[in-house]
């Protein structure tokens, strides 16, 4: 087992209206002694926008706007701008997040040279209906069932007829090309996907057809271990390591206290990050305290971004939708352990 060592909460909502509900899930980079957050910020009646603070070292507040930083602008976005990602490619940084417009959640991405002007590019994940991606998904007939089994997730009783679009959410970018393209996971439940082009503009409508129609080619990890048994999404950027690209990613499962997202660990192949070589069979960390048990959503710990000092692995992660918090442990013996679970767990 890893020795994990629970930080507390970092940050919490304030009385102003932008943050008014809850603040989660922040993207997170490190730039020399700063950390940077941009935080999923949450007012009431459910409507997010991006907020922003600076860390003096893994744990300090240094900064922190009294105003969002990212706001939504457009329709797809309308009711919110969540949960954002963000990493440094060559000189660009790439900052990804899911917009909500009340019905539909989508990947999308951001782009900057400074940290402090983005321009918005739009969504960048599949731009399908739930039932065309049924279609095309089923075609192959090689994919786990449980990929077209959310019906009732998409097709509410009160309006069976509503056009819902495929969700696709938890979009984040490997920090460097691989092989020259840009590549990265997404999230359609139950598993883990991934992706790769030479330009964002490659993502059209016609790739992502050709995508789904050989989608178990794509798929990088589906759920194997009990606390993971509903789905898993990928979480914070992956990290290289000698060993393999270190992914810190969510999972869930059904309780009798309701559904239980926790932290786990996965070692990806650092030439083909399609191929899994291992992951941990167990919870990396899980909600325990009671600021991850209850909040707007209980029993949630869902991690977003790491920074990395010396050898301790900082991972901040959003608490029971209500608070930021961060945990760390040492980053040698996790790869340790995944490393003694490689063999076994190697499909």
């Amino acid at each position: 087992m890893i020795e994990v060592k629970k930080e507390g909460v970092l940050l919490t909502k304030t009385d102003l209206e932008f943050e008014n509900e809850g603040v989660l899930n922040p993207a997170v980079i490190r730039q020399g002694d700063s950390v940077h957050l941009f935080y999923r910020a949450v007012r009431k009646g459910n409507h997010s926008s991006i907020g922003y603070c600076r860390l003096d070292g893994p744990l300090n507040i240094a900064e922190r706007w009294d105003k969002p930083f990212m706001v939504p602008e457009s329709e797809f976005e309308s009711h919110g701008v969540e949960d954002a990602r963000i990493v440094k490619i060559d000189d660009l940084y790439y900052l990804t997040y899911t917009g909500y417009d009340g019905t539909n959640a989508r990947g999308a991405l951001a782009t900057s040279k400074d940290l402090s002007h983005f321009t918005k590019q739009g969504i960048i994940v599949p731009p399908i209906t739930y039932a065309q991606f049924v279609f095309l998904a089923e075609s192959t007939g090689k994919v786990n069932e449980n990929y077209y089994r959310n019906h009732k997730f998409y097709y509410q009783e009160a309006d069976p007829e509503k056009k819902i679009m495929l969700w696709d959410k938890n979009v984040i970018f490997f920090p460097r090309r691989i092989d020259g393209k840009l590549v990265f996971l997404h999230r359609i439940r139950p598993g883990i996907q991934i992706a790769c082009v030479n330009n964002i503009k490659d993502l059209n409508k016609e790739y992502w057809e050709n995508y789904f129609l050989n989608l178990h080619e794509h798929i990088v990890m589906d759920p194997v271990y009990p606390h993971e048994s509903s789905y898993i999404g990928s979480g914070c950027p992956p990290i290289e390591t000698e060993h393999g690209w270190l992914l810190i990613y969510h999972g869930v499962h059904e309780t009798d206290r309701g559904r239980v997202y926790s932290a786990c660990a996965a070692l990806l192949d650092l030439n083909d990050p399609s191929k899994e070589l291992s992951r941990l069979p167990y919870v990396l960390f899980s909600p325990e305290y009671e600021w991850e048990l209850y909040g707007e959503v209980n029993n949630v710990v869902f991690p977003t971004g790491t920074a990395l000092f010396g050898n301790t692995l900082f991972i901040y992660y959003g608490a029971a939708d209500s608070y930021i918090a961060c945990a760390s442990l040492s980053l040698s013996a996790l790869l340790s352990e995944l490393i003694k679970h490689a063999a076994k767990d190697e499909k």
